[in-house]
């Protein structure tokens, strides 16, 4: 009785664990299918564009290549090498023809003449009377760097380059008075002493140096009128 209850009880162990075994390989078999199913599919989606690219490879391959190393059909003009230019210094000098030459006589006139001319502008006056006197005047007056020292003088208060040059263009509208050369002419005048040069901020102000001081170093910057001819 007990020998027929353990082989009935190994019985059913067994029925249950095939079973099971049956269930689990039916779901493997699904899922092995499954995949399958997908890499055929993609199998023959490879498989068609391959077939694709080797028309599109034969289609490339017949078209014919040209040869660009081939010379050009048709007579084609050649240019014609360009002639070297004969320097300057070896150029051939051309002889006149004696029919060219001018005679002994006609050779002579031109000196007649040139004297004649000479003679006559030798009895006329080397200039008009009045010249000398205008460019005695001209000379006689002030430079600009006696402008400038002279309005320096005349003010009590620093002043700047463009509020000079300003003041001198409107006092001598004459001159062309540009502040760059009235600021070189200012430098010049501090590097000899006789100008003092004082900075406010980003802005350069001048003033007249002493008396003392300038009279001791400044050179002498007058220069003699020319004598009336």
């Amino acid at each position: 009785m007990s020998e027929n209850a353990s082989t009935t009880e190994l019985t059913s162990q067994y029925t249950a664990q095939v079973t099971a075994d049956l269930e689990r390989n039916t779901k493997e078999q699904e899922r092995v299918g499954v995949e399958i199913a997908a890499l055929q599919e993609q199998l023959a989606s490879l498989q068609r564009d391959h077939a694709v690219l080797v028309n599109i490879q034969q289609a490339i391959d017949a078209v014919p290549v040209p040869d660009t190393t081939a010379p050009p059909s048709g007579n084609v003009p050649v240019p014609a090498p360009r002639k070297k230019a004969a320097p300057s210094g070896t150029a051939k000098r051309t002889r006149p023809s004696k029919k060219t030459q001018p005679s002994s006589k006609t050779a002579a006139l031109p000196a007649q003449t040139a004297g004649k001319t000479a003679g006559k502008a030798a009895g006329k006056p080397a200039g008009k009377p009045g010249a000398g006197k205008a460019e005695a005047a001209r000379t006689a007056q002030p430079t600009l760097v006696d402008l400038v020292r002279r309005h320096l003088t005349e003010q009590s208060e620093p002043r700047s380059a463009a509020e000079i040059a300003t003041a001198l263009g409107q006092a001598h509208p004459e001159r062309a008075i540009k502040t760059t050369v009235i600021r070189t002419t200012l430098e010049g005048l501090v590097a000899k002493a006789q100008a003092q040069r004082s900075k406010q901020g980003s802005s350069v102000f001048y003033t007249a140096a002493d008396s003392s001081r300038s009279a001791a170093t400044a050179p002498s910057e007058e220069q003699p009128a020319p004598a009336d001819a």
